[in-house]
Parts: structure tokens; sequence; C-alpha cells
């Protein structure tokens, strides 16, 4: 069974593709509504009518023999653990099995994903006789970057050595290792509260690479106070100014929150707007407000247009926020323990250990 062929089922029984996600199908019929979430040869049924879903179910199972595991527990990688108060997804097993594989079980703990006080650079160090095993655990710190924001910035930054990895870049790699076993547990909780307000934060640290000397930043979008989205972004370009790089950091948060409003709306998600987008650069704030391009900065001036049309149709309002307040910090730069825990601890992220 492909997803083609799924496809064709889900077509037949009047369900429609999303515009803005194709992996998703809907059916909406009066004060019924199913969605579908197809990946491959699995999927997912959840929705508002569970005669329907009963129905799906039979006619799936009547054209390809489909296994029904009921109550979502674990999809390709994710668990799901079930909580009074909400839902938390994880990737517990997938941690475990990645400490035992490169024998770390018995390894002390760590409280960082990446020392802030170690500063890799390219070719330094003994090369790896077997460059391969780096590129693998970096590929598996990769995938669990999916639940784990809390060190996607450091598998971002040891990505850079990909080509040509030292010892010292396996020993950050170890270290993100050693920092998984003190909570292997760790993932996203979404509350069941109906809170429908999205906000975003972006960030960016300047120069940051000792290499290239290009800047790296992130951003990270909240629904509630859970994380939906969030990426760190080593940029192709130079920056020539700090809020040059603060304003990309911008660009790309706001035409995220372009893709999410299409989304949410097609969820019939009933968030409002405009969508409060926080950065604590006020010089790159006022490049984007300034009606006046200046000859140095016609270089950006389409993005701000971007930013600027989304401005006055009202889909996202741009605030100022003190740097110790910058959830985005962690997606940008290695951070210290205190500051890393008070932003985790802001970011929904917790165990999944079954209380």
């Amino acid at each position: 069974m492909t997803f083609w062929v799924i496809t064709e089922a889900l077509y037949s029984r009047g369900y429609e593709h999303f515009m803005h996600d194709y992996s998703l199908f809907y059916r909406k019929i009066g004060t019924s509504l199913v969605y579908v979430a197809v990946y491959v040869d699995d999927a997912i049924l959840t929705g508002t009518d569970l005669e329907e879903i009963k129905l799906l179910k039979k006619s799936l199972h009547d054209s390809f023999k489909i296994k029904d595991l009921g109550r979502l527990q674990y999809f390709h990688g994710f668990e799901i653990l079930y909580k009074d108060d909400g839902v938390i997804i994880s990737r517990r097993k997938f941690v475990i099995d990645l400490l035992k594989e490169y024998n770390c079980l018995s390894c002390s703990p760590l409280s960082l994903p990446l020392d802030p006080n170690v500063k890799l650079k390219a070719k330094e160090g003994v090369p790896l006789p077997d460059p391969m095993c780096y590129k693998k655990l970096i590929g598996k710190l990769n995938f669990l970057t999916n639940t784990r924001l809390d060190i996607d910035f450091s598998v971002q930054h040891l990505s850079k050595f990909m080509q040509d990895p030292r010892e010292p870049e396996l020993k950050a790699g170890y270290h993100i290792l050693r920092y998984l076993k003190a909570d292997p547990n760790l993932g996203v909780f979404f509350s069941k509260n109906v809170d429908y307000t999205v906000r975003a934060y972006c960030d960016s640290d300047w120069a940051s690479c000792p290499d290239s000397r290009k800047s790296v930043t992130g951003y990270i979008v909240l629904l509630g106070d859970s994380p939906i989205s969030w990426k760190p972004k080593k940029r192709e370009t130079i920056s020539l100014s700090s809020a040059e790089a603060e304003y990309k950091s911008i660009r790309k948060v706001v035409g995220e929150l372009v893709w999410l409003q299409r989304l949410l709306e097609e969820l019939t998600v009933p968030f409002s707007s405009p969508i409060a987008v926080f950065c604590d650069s006020q010089s790159a704030l006022h490049i984007v407000r300034n009606p006046v391009f200046h000859e140095r900065m016609k270089h950006i001036e389409v993005d701000c247009h971007f930013f600027r049309n989304n401005l006055q149709e009202g889909l996202i309002s741009l605030l100022h926020i003190r740097t110790d307040h910058q959830l985005a910090d962690i997606l940008t730069k290695a951070l210290t323990g205190i500051k890393h825990s008070n932003i985790l601890s802001k970011l929904a992220v917790t165990t999944s250990l079954p209380t």
C-alpha cells in the first residue's frame, strides 16, 4: 500500500488535500470534521465524528487489510504520553537506543548540550580514521531535534563539520549524548487548555562562525505555551551588521508565520491576529519600520517590503523584548546552565515519565 493508493481511497470518500500540507486530508460536512495524516503507508485519524472515523477505518480495511492500533501511542519514533492536563510527545526509546549504540548508558550525565567555553574551528585537531561514525551520529541526533529543541542548535553547529570531522567535533557529539543521558524522557508538552494564541521569538548571533563569519539565526513559534515550530540556521551570506543579521531572522519567522496562518485556517483553529513577533534588536525593528532606505540598506529592501505588507495587513506585530527574555537564544548559541534551564522551563519542554 502506497501513499497514492491511500490518497485515491480517501478521495473516493470525499476527503480533500490540505493546500498547505500535502500529507494532511480532511472531510467537513456540517459539524462533522475528520482529519487524516498520512506518512508513507501509515495514517493517523482524528476528528469530531467518531462514526465517520469508524466507517473510514472499515473502508480502508476492506481495501487494504489495515491494522488498527487503537489510541495513538507510537508513530514513526514519536511516543505520546497522555496526562490529565494534556499530552507529551517525546522520543524516549530512540534516545535510549542511541545511548546504547554509542556505549553512553554508563557515562556520567551533563547539564548542557554544548560547552559554551569550547570554540570549534574547521580543520583543527586530529582527523578521524572513520569519518562515517561522526556522520551517522550527527544524522541520528538531527532526527531527534523534532522533539528536542534543546539540542537543535548544537546539532546544527556540529553539522558544519560533516565534510572533514576531527576529534574535537566527535568529542562534542559525545557531549550531546551525555546531555541526553541526563533525561532521555524530555519531550514537548501540549496542554488541553483552550489557548490558541500564537507568538514568535526570533534571534541572531552575528558573525558567530569563526571560519566564515556568517551569522546564525533562529526562531521559535508557540501555540499557547507549546512550541510548534522552531529552526536554527547558519546564514548563506555574510551580514554586514548585527542589525542586518537580526533583521534576517525576522524575515525567516514571518515567512513561517504566513504559512502557519494559512494552515491553521484550514484546520479551523480559531487563532487571532496580529501575531506578536518578539525581537531584542531595536535597530532591526527600526529598519523594518523606516520607510526611507539608505544606500547601505538597499540590498535588503525587498525583504522589508515583505515585512511591511504583513504588518499593514495585520498578520504580525513587531515587539521589542529584553535580551534576557529572548527564548530564541537557545537556537542561536551555546548557553550557560542557568539560562539554558530557564528557557526550557518557559517552552513546555518536560519529562515524559509517567506520574
